[in-house]
């Protein structure tokens, strides 16, 4: 966890002090590796046989939370955006 947590740090310093630097296609390149990592997480999870083979009784309890933490994430991305667009609309002239 510390070795995530890390690279996440190291991530964000380099941001920071290459902020000035654009790198080409770097978005794009974020987003294809989210759907790779999903997919592999989801290659992993069904090839875990406990996993799979406990899922029936978890089912329901698994259902709710996975949802909730979904549609917690779409609301504050949601809201994030809205303020986000609020502000670049009040400052735009500057």
């Amino acid at each position: 966890m510390f070795i995530v947590i890390g690279f996440m740090l190291a991530g964000i310093a380099a941001g920071y002090l290459l902020r000035r630097c654009r790198v080409r296609g770097l978005s794009q390149a974020v987003t294809a590796l989210i759907w790779l990592l999903l997919f592999l997480l989801g290659w992993e999870v069904g090839s875990n046989r406990q996993l799979m083979a406990a899922l029936p009784r978890l089912g329901g309890e698994a259902l709710l939370l996975s949802t909730a933490g979904t549609l917690g994430s779409v609301l504050a991305a949601w809201a994030l955006w809205t303020v986000m667009r609020r502000k670049a609309g009040k400052g735009g002239g500057r």
